[in-house]
């Protein structure tokens, strides 16, 4: 069973399934006796009641004309589950190649060698690398796409803050 209810506080209009003892208006929050709302319709088809509540919503709106003219929302759901666009179909329609979209989104945009952020990247050289010198670390941060500027200052930061130890020209992770 599913009725079509109001709220007297706020004149809110929701679908209520079943029948409890009391209802809470979802948008005022003002709770009822289920008995003491107002019913506009009760029906056994959610279909018949969402078509109810959704035609006096636009008839407040003053839509009702427009409304009328909308099929209900059973056949609605038909169409869109018969209807769905697939992606390609969607780019060819767009005048768009699919086979260069599908290449273009598996390249990465940061490089082929690149994963991580920068500052990732320069971590991970540390990792790698066996006690690297500043230049070495750079190289390894260039080859995957960071700009040598940012790797030098990048490890000069870490150093810093004490996340890698410098010594003798050496860098290590700690």
């Amino acid at each position: 069973m599913y009725a079509v209810v109001g709220c007297s506080e706020c004149s809110h209009l929701w679908i209520i399934e079943g029948r409890s003892e009391t209802t809470q208006c979802p948008r005022c929050g003002s709770r009822k006796a289920y008995e003491k709302r107002k019913k506009f319709v009760e029906t056994d088809d959610a279909a018949h009641a969402r078509d109810v509540r959704a035609s006096m919503l636009a008839n407040r709106q003053g839509e009702g004309e427009a409304f009328a003219k909308l099929d209900s929302f059973a056949e609605l759901e038909d169409d869109v589950a018969d209807g769905v666009v697939d992606d390609a179909e969607y780019l060819e329609e767009s005048g768009l190649a699919v086979d260069e979209v599908e290449a273009a989104g598996d390249r990465d945009p940061r490089g082929p060698a690149r994963s991580g952020s920068k500052k990732e990247i320069v971590k991970a050289a540390l990792d790698a690398l066996d006690e690297p010198t500043e230049d070495e670390v750079v190289e390894y941060a260039a080859e995957r796409g960071v700009e040598a500027e940012y790797a030098s200052d990048a490890l000069e930061k870490l150093a810093r803050r004490g996340v890698v130890s410098e010594s003798r020209g050496r860098y290590r992770l700690l």
